[in-house]
């Protein structure tokens, strides 16, 4: 799975060149069985880091940390849908100027390994794919389809004409480039559609460029998963015997070397689970014993799971086509079901010149809405936090772990001269007072100008062109309802969570593979709301097309219900144009439970150092400092219990500007606490005790 940790990536041998020695070159020597940089003998030892996950004042910090942690090599995702968030409408600015990233990388001494897609995992927002591929729900992702060729073919014009002139042969410092990504583990084992990519990157990059895919060691997936004229990977993790692993590369690659592209030595949090974490000790031990004997080496000390694409299609679900009351479409929500292998396993390969790659090096922060979402027996969505116990933390702070892993590295090779950067200084701004400004539903002129749209059943958030956030669902109870009356939605139907209110009052929540009924009572006419919460798209397996809002119609005791107004919300957009700080307060209802909007400032002691926010007492909900979203949390589920902020987001000698969005219930006195370290509960459900 194309998913962050601190990967291992193992290539031994020298490459194949007709070029002269000074030439800039990297190939493949399938002579010898390795790569060849420039004409010689080459190994790198690199890491992941996702430039999408970092704000760009930190891109240099957490660069400069790599290097001086002794790696030589970055492996860099390039997620289609942060450039392309509308079709034919492409940014490459700010955060999102992958160029600027890439010259930095060159700055720094760093080589590339990139992997541009169009599909990548990573645990990221429907693994990088523009959720408007969905505005055609009958369009298979991942395929030979034209619909959705087209649209890959308009991107990659876009996209690799900029990486071209970063190419190692032309100068800059890409040595290699992945094509897809671990497209075996996809259903469709379509060849054609990889032809087709193929073709692109050799017509828009060149013949020179070393082009390889990724998948794991599973005969099936290689087999659907690598093409001729792209050199093929495996992965693979603990449990694994790794003289068979790399006997399944063989078997796809009789020559050439041998390359583990991904290998975890740490791993990610969903929502409602126990915070990962992974021994430092462990991680170093078993790669020095491995490097003493000569070896490429793989190391894992998590659990590696992986979804198969063998078995029937597992939990469908029913899509209403749009402006029907009928079942129609069907959206896969799993494929077979997943592995778990043994935690701990170590494999060594002797006598090979090693690559050591690390999966993610530096996690980062999944803001605003781009994290993913995973499908193992349910929906598990992927915290904000997107730490992953890495060496360096998600605050870039160089943990115990990097100093372990750069004395191993030290052993074998010379380190960067000069001592490794501190970690960035944090600060504990303490507690801010907020006051409850409005209720959701009392302020949807401001985050719906446009108005709502009438549908006699409810539209999915594709239909809407509305790619994250959410959905407002209103409608009218059409009789009296003096007992209890279920309100219910069909299997599979709420995508993600959904807040009821009744005349305004929050009923409760309804979830996906959670409870999807409530009892209610009222009077005809009634309002009727739902607030629908896109949680984020699964990102990998066969269940990319995860349409989002409403999919079904609700029903009152068994009776449909019909006639709604449905309003995208466009929270983000206010948000960032001032709203609600230069706005006129609301007058509301300061006991009301539900969502509803929070404001507060506070101001800095003459620093903008990093933060982190605690909410005590809070539910759920998103958070924006001075505009800008800083992600969801979720106290109550866990296991992240702060939300990191970094201190490029904060003004200096100016108020900073608080917006919360509370879903759920706010306490009854509104208090956030700016701490100077992250907190996270070790197991959730079962204790809320915190770990500093």
């Amino acid at each position: 799975m194309a998913l962050p940790a601190l990967a291992l990536l193992l290539a031994a041998g020298l490459l194949h060149t007709q070029a002269s020695p000074s030439a800039r070159s990297f190939q493949l020597d399938y002579e010898h069985n390795c790569f060849r940089k420039d004409g010689a003998p080459f190994r790198y030892i690199s890491g992941s880091i996702h430039y999408a996950r970092v704000p760009r004042p930190a891109w240099r910090d957490r660069l400069l940390k790599m290097y001086m942690s002794g790696l030589n090599a970055v492996q860099v995702y390039v997620p289609w849908n942060y450039h392309e968030m509308l079709p034919g409408v492409y940014d490459f600015t700010g955060n999102r100027d992958v160029e600027a990233f890439l010259d930095l990388t060159a700055e720094l001494g760093l080589l590339v390994i990139l992997r541009p897609g169009p599909y990548i995992c990573a645990e990221w927002e429907m693994g990088g794919l523009p959720a408007w591929l969905l505005w055609k729900p009958d369009i298979t992702l991942r395929t030979s389809d034209p619909a959705y060729l087209a649209a890959v073919d308009s991107w990659l014009h876009i996209l690799l004409p900029k990486i071209k002139p970063h190419l190692y042969q032309h100068g800059g410092n890409i040595i290699s480039v992945q094509v897809e990504n671990e497209y075996g583990s996809y259903y469709a084992c379509d060849h054609g559609y990889l032809w087709h990519l193929l073709g692109s990157f050799r017509a828009l990059l060149g013949s020179e460029v070393l082009l390889f895919t990724t998948d794991s060691t599973w005969e099936e997936e290689l087999r659907c998963g690598t093409l001729q004229g792209l050199y093929a990977t495996v992965d693979f993790g603990p449990g694994s015997n790794v003289t068979e692993a790399f006997g399944a590369q063989r078997r796809m690659e009789p020559k050439g070397p041998l390359v583990n592209s991904e290998y975890y030595t740490g791993w990610l949090d969903y929502w409602g689970e126990a915070h990962a974490s992974t021994s430092a000790a462990w991680v170093a031990q078993g790669l020095e014993d491995m490097l003493q004997l000569g070896a490429s080496v793989n190391m894992q000390v998590v659990s590696w799971q992986r979804a198969q694409p063998a078995g029937e299609w597992a939990s469908p679900h029913a899509f209403f086509p749009w402006g029907s009351g009928q079942q129609g479409l069907w959206v896969q929500e799993g494929r077979g079901n997943a592995w778990l292998a043994p935690v701990g396993s170590v494999g060594v390969l002797m006598g090979l010149s090693g690559v050591y790659h690390r999966y993610m090096f530096h996690g980062g922060t999944n803001f605003a809405y781009w994290s993913g979402a995973d499908y193992k027996d349910q929906y598990k969505p992927v915290t904000t936090s997107y730490d992953y116990d890495a060496p360096l933390s998600e605050a870039g702070d160089p943990t115990e772990k990097l100093f372990a892993i750069r004395m191993v590295i030290s052993k074998f090779q010379p380190l960067p001269v000069g001592p490794m950067p501190p970690a960035t200084p944090k600060y504990a701004y303490g507690w801010v007072a907020l006051r409850k400004y409005a209720d959701l539903l009392d302020v949807l002129d401001v985050l719906c100008p446009s108005g709502p749209i009438l549908s006699q059943f409810p539209l999915p958030f594709e239909a809407l062109k509305q790619a994250h956030g959410f959905v407002v669902y209103h409608t009218q109870l059409p009789w009296d309802v003096p007992d209890p009356a279920t309100l219910a939605a069909p299997p599979h139907s709420i995508c993600d969570r959904g807040y009821v209110m009744l005349q305004k009052e929050y009923q409760g929540t309804l979830e996906r593979d959670g409870q999807t009924t409530l009892h209610v009572t009222g009077r005809a006419g009634d309002t009727l709301d739902i607030l629908l919460e896109n949680m984020g798209r699964i990102s990998f397996g066969a269940n990319t097309s995860d349409f989002k809002g409403l999919l079904g119609n609700l029903s009152l005791n068994s009776r449909p219900l019909s006639n709604w107004l449905i309003y995208p919300l466009a929270i983000d957009t206010a948000v960032q144009q001032g709203w609600p700080h230069a706005a006129l307060p609301e007058s509301s209802s300061g006991g009301r439970v539900g969502p509803a909007f929070y404001t507060g400032t506070f101001e800095t002691p003459g620093i903008a150092w990093d933060t982190f926010v605690k909410f005590p007492g809070w539910s759920k909900g998103l958070l924006w400092i001075n505009g800008f979203n800083l992600g969801r949390y979720w106290t109550r589920r866990g296991p992240q219990q702060t939300l990191f902020v970094p201190g490029s987001v904060l003004h200096v000698g100016r108020p900073n500007n608080i917006t919360v969005l509370e879903l759920e219930g706010a306490p009854p006195t509104p208090l956030l606490l700016f701490l100077d370290r992250p907190l996270f509960n070790r197991t959730l459900g079962r204790s809320t005790s915190a770990r500093e």
